[in-house]
């Protein structure tokens, strides 16, 4: 299998990262495009891969096409290299909001796609995606597609219906996740704490915690009620986060964002 990317930013580094990590592939198997000159120098540099300029260089080398580049840009690019895609290939999408139906209309032919949203945290190898595919994907060419997402973390496959509720959930999510570790930190620092510890304290915290989430099966409220002593300090932090709305404020976010996500 030989996998191309049409763009080459953070997320395409990130997956590409994971199929090394993992053997999918060897380097001289994977070429990517940037547009310009030193993003092709960056790549190669940091991941040892095939380069170019050339996004229908790309298409003609690989039959795993991802197309990795900004949402604003996909019919540029589909438009580019439509000619060039064929029953042999495999399309897989991590834009938001860009339908199945859309893609395959700008395609204007069969082609087999898988849509994917994943996420931040597969820089570090924890990435969590959703996918769904076409019709025209057969399970074996699917299954190859599940071995990359599965590379730079964990994936799901779901109902398109679903995907922009998975652009909430987990796409766009690290950014409240950070907002809410560097609000704590900003507690911590204000009540004496060093800020890099504060950091330390808080992220870890909220690594502790979302493993006990995913390891131990629990319900996130059981896990919380563990922690919340009668009269102690726990629950009167809660309660402070209640009085201020905190489960709503998550809840209005996270519609926001999948409301935006189906109008992209």
């Amino acid at each position: 299998m030989k996998i191309g990317f049409v763009g080459c930013g953070n997320m395409a580094s990130a997956m590409i990262e994971g199929i090394l990590r993992k053997g999918l592939c060897a380097r001289e198997e994977i070429i990517a495009s940037n547009r310009t000159e030193e993003g092709n120098k960056r790549s190669q540099e940091r991941l040892g891969i095939c380069v170019t300029r050339d996004n229908c260089k790309v298409v003609k080398e690989a039959n795993t096409i991802v197309i990795a580049v900004k949402p604003q840009y996909y019919e540029e690019v589909i438009k580019e290299i439509r000619d060039l895609v064929t029953g042999k290939h495999v399309i897989i999408s991590i834009a938001p909001g860009k339908t199945l139906a859309w893609l395959e209309e700008k395609f204007g032919k069969p082609v087999k796609i898988v849509r994917t949203m994943p996420n931040t945290p597969a820089l570090v190898g924890e990435g969590m995606t959703g996918a769904c595919a076409n019709s025209y994907v057969k399970e074996v060419e699917l299954a190859g597609v599940q071995a990359i997402l599965s590379s730079f973390g964990k994936y799901e496959m779901v109902p398109e219906s679903l995907m922009d509720v998975v652009v909430s959930v987990s796409g766009s999510s690290p950014a409240y996740v950070f907002m809410f570790i560097e609000a704590m930190a900003d507690a911590a620092v204000a009540d004496g704490m060093p800020r890099a510890q504060a950091y330390e304290f808080a992220a870890q915290a909220v690594l502790g915690s979302a493993k006990m989430v995913l390891e131990t099966g629990k319900h996130p409220g059981e896990l919380k009620d563990m922690v919340c002593s009668p009269g102690g300090t726990t629950i009167e932090a809660v309660r402070q986060l209640e009085k201020s709305g905190f489960r709503s404020s998550v809840i209005e976010a996270m519609k926001a964002c999948a409301a935006i996500s189906r109008k992209m």
